[in-house]
């Protein structure tokens, strides 16, 4: 189930414990791909807080956000460029995108596949698009006070066979939100330093979020006919056919005794 996208607003813009895992997340994203410049970026769920970076950058900017959870203006004070789709059917051209995140998209969608599906399509050859879920493992996915408590976690070795099966060829993965899922003070004030040191734990064991960045297979062209040429075919019958000159001087006309 997807969540209301008022809810999910008011959990990253007007929460302390949002705004810390959105810029955790933000920056995670920005340190893989650090460069958009003009290039087609959409986020698709509740993705426009991690797309902002590439608002200067990129020449355009596309915020995906399905139907069940619904739509809101974004960004703020600028022209929108948010829009409300269909989860399997996104207005968007096969092909035009060259870079894609998903974030509250894949785990509480009904139709994963179908979402999947749409996220090939839309992407270039070269395409880039990053899964950001909740670790079936870490502690936010056991709490329903954030929205990664919602919809389906994940391991890693779960997500990566589902896009192989979609087409996808993982390029990196990582963990992060190391800091407990609590607005105390206390942990608030922490939370930078647990998510340094997150880094030097057992990765997947203790993050509370996936980030998997995965590339777009396209299969090899195919043509009728023979795939291989032969590099020395046999000549067997070579010369079949082919009559012989007639000695000089005889007649062409005179039988031959």
């Amino acid at each position: 189930m997807h969540l209301d996208v008022l809810d999910l607003r008011n959990f990253y813009y007007r929460s302390s414990l949002g705004r810390a895992a959105q810029k955790v997340i933000r920056d995670q994203l920005v340190e893989l791909w650090p460069n958009a410049q003009g290039q087609t970026v959409a986020g698709f769920g509740f993705a426009v807080p991690l797309l902002r970076p590439y608002l200067p950058l990129a020449r355009r900017v596309i915020g995906l956000m399905p139907a069940p959870q619904g739509v809101m203006p974004w960004p703020a004070g600028q022209p929108n460029v948010s829009l409300l789709c269909d989860e399997t059917l996104w207005p968007i051209q096969t092909g035009q995108l060259d870079k894609l995140v998903l974030l509250h998209g894949l785990e509480t969608s009904e139709d994963p596949g179908g979402v999947l599906d749409e996220c090939y399509r839309t992407l270039g050859p070269g395409g880039r698009v990053v899964f950001v879920v909740p670790n079936r493992s870490g502690i936010w996915s056991r709490t329903d006070r954030t929205p990664f408590g919602y919809g389906r976690p994940y391991s890693l070795s779960q997500l990566e066979a589902q896009l192989r099966q979609h087409g996808f060829v993982t390029e990196r993965t990582l963990s992060t939100l190391y800091q407990p899922p609590s607005s105390e003070r206390i942990w608030r004030k922490f939370a930078p330093f647990m998510e340094r040191a997150g880094r030097h734990l057992p990765v997947f064991a203790a993050g509370g979020v996936l980030m998997v960045e995965a590339s777009k297979q396209v299969p090899a062209p195919t043509r009728p006919g023979l795939s291989a040429r032969v590099s020395r075919p046999l000549r067997v019958l070579e010369g079949l056919g082919v009559g012989e000159p007639a000695p000089a001087g005889r007649d062409e006309g005179a039988p031959v005794i």
